[in-house]
């Protein structure tokens, strides 16, 4: 089934150049790239795309890396394109992260753990919409 879902390359990854590598990444794995912006987040936006977070200890440092320096924000499709993205990507801890996956190789910690992916088809929904608003309304 062809689906759509929401990478961000995170900012400590675009603040090592990693950009075209990780795209570089995805394109080799069969996505394409369907929508792509830089774009530094506000702390309102970092807030409300986390807001499930809201509880959390690690929300207000979630919100301040992710408003910290610009991230790219992308639409990647293919087939089962949300497991798909979340096996390239790799475990959320680095530390767990399989060897080849973007995590294991770029991440710095685990809070920069230098991309983030929809986590369900749900998630993915709400996420392209809250990014790329024109992909969902056709305008």
């Amino acid at each position: 089934m062809i689906e759509k879902t929401l990478s961000i390359i995170k900012p400590d990854a675009v603040e090592r150049n990693l950009i075209g590598t990780i795209v570089g990444r995805f394109e080799k794995e069969g996505f394409k790239v369907v929508a792509m912006k830089l774009q530094r987040l506000t702390k309102d936006d970092a807030k409300d795309f986390y807001i499930e977070h809201k509880a959390r200890p690690f929300y207000n440092s979630l919100v301040e890396y992710m408003t910290s320096g610009p991230v790219v924000l992308m639409v990647l499709q293919r087939e089962n394109a949300i497991a798909k993205n979340r096996e390239v990507m790799g475990a959320t801890n680095p530390a767990q992260a399989l060897p080849g996956t973007i995590r294991k190789e770029y991440a710095l910690s685990l809070e920069k753990n230098s991309v983030h992916g929809s986590d369900s088809a749900a998630s993915a929904a709400r996420e392209v919409e809250f990014f790329f608003p024109e992909l969902v309304r056709g305008c």
